[in-house]
């Protein structure tokens, strides 16, 4: 081949601009690098469809050593760890709303009594079922659990009731989606994916493109302050965001048949603060990124691990400890639990407040970034 075709010269040579371009932009060759890492690791470690030690807490009205080791070989399993015991069912109910547990055990009085009578007395589990996926592999290791257990403790005069069906009824009462559909899950989490997916990256382009635009200069030029700037940037994209609920809602209510057991007003004030925290992160991304494609790969950096960690796609008390640390950071999080309470659960502002200030929390500190950012960009 001749050198008028092609030159062995000219095309290092033209390898050699590629690298120094890609030195010159180093977030994009740092992006580059580090979202097939993240992925990697997202994926290989914190991705786990099987959740284990899932939080749960014990009513118990009977002390029986049948009662204890029924308790026990439950830990056993390594499905459920108990973490509270509790006194009333009333109290049950509220750990379940507020999603501090995913089981209540509840033993009644003289379930020891009735065992050994051969009465089999009824143990009673009930499991948040709000999400399908975190709860059927621990209820399914339930079913032969308990005769497995016991059998070590009925000996001698009681060794009869081993052969039997079971020497007690285990009833399994799944609350807020008794049905296990899972568009009761996935539905009103594609709210908070979809606004987080494209206000992000919305507002991360607003003033990267008034950089590339040369526009910026001229509102430099005008009286406005850095935070006037930056409410006026994202008030229109929160009408945005209004309307993306306000459709998701309606698909969801009249389409999938979710139920909506929870008060609106309440639900569209999660969604604002939700909306507002994406906005100011997204005008932080523009004020950190030099042009509109730094200001995409930002927000695909932030929306990976918010979408993976979350528990929108995998259930989130099944991550180890290090990726629930981080997916608790991320407002999506917050919001996909506060969603899903109201709409599932019917949860009231009492239930919702946990799950509120981070996000509040989260959007104060990232519009203290922004502005400073801002700031910087003036001087």
């Amino acid at each position: 081949m001749t050198a008028r075709y092609f030159s062995w010269a000219r095309f290092w040579a033209m390898v050699y601009k590629e690298f120094i371009q890609m030195r010159r932009d180093r977030v994009t060759f740092g992006m580059m690098v580090c979202i097939p890492l993240l992925q990697l690791i997202l994926f290989g470690y914190a991705i786990n469809s099987d959740p284990k030690h899932l939080p749960s807490a014990l009513l118990s009205a009977d002390n029986s050593v049948f009662a204890r080791s029924f308790v026990r070989g439950m830990e056993n399993s390594g499905y459920f760890r108990f973490v509270a015991h509790i006194q009333s069912e009333q109290e049950a109910g509220v750990l379940l709303d507020r999603g501090e547990v995913q089981f209540v055990l509840t033993i009644p009085e003289n379930f020891s009594r009735k065992l050994q009578r051969g009465e089999r007395p009824v143990l009673l589990l009930e499991a948040d079922a709000s999400d399908p996926a975190a709860t059927s592999n621990a209820l399914a290791a339930l079913t032969t659990l308990g005769a497995t257990v016991l059998n070590r403790e009925l000996q001698g005069v009681l060794q009869g009731l081993q052969g039997r069906s079971g020497p007690f009824e285990m009833r399994v009462q799944r609350r807020y989606n008794p049905e296990g559909v899972t568009q009761y899950n996935i539905v009103p989490g594609l709210m908070g994916v979809v606004l987080t997916m494209t206000l992000v990256m919305m507002t991360a382009l607003a003033v990267t493109r008034e950089n590339e635009r040369g526009t910026m200069e001229n509102l430099l030029a005008t009286p406005v302050r850095p935070i006037e700037v930056m409410v006026g940037k994202i008030v229109p994209y929160i009408l945005v965001g209004l309307i993306q609920v306000t459709l998701i809602l309606g698909v969801a209510r009249f389409l999938f048949e979710v139920p909506l057991l929870g008060s609106l007003w309440l639900l569209y004030g999660m969604v604002l603060l939700f909306i507002a925290a994406n906005l100011m992160l997204g005008i932080t991304f523009s004020t950190l990124a030099k042009n509109q494609l730094q200001a995409v790969q930002m927000t695909f950096f932030f929306f990976l691990p918010s979408i993976l960690l979350s528990g929108f796609m995998f259930p989130f008390r099944g991550m180890p400890g290090w990726a629930q640390t981080i997916g608790s950071a991320l407002p999506l999080t917050h919001f996909l639990r506060a969603v899903r309470g109201i709409l599932l659960k019917g949860n009231g502002l009492f239930e919702t407040v946990p799950h509120l200030w981070p996000v509040a929390l989260f959007m104060f500190v990232v519009a203290l970034v922004g502005v400073s950012r801002y700031r910087a960009t003036l001087d």
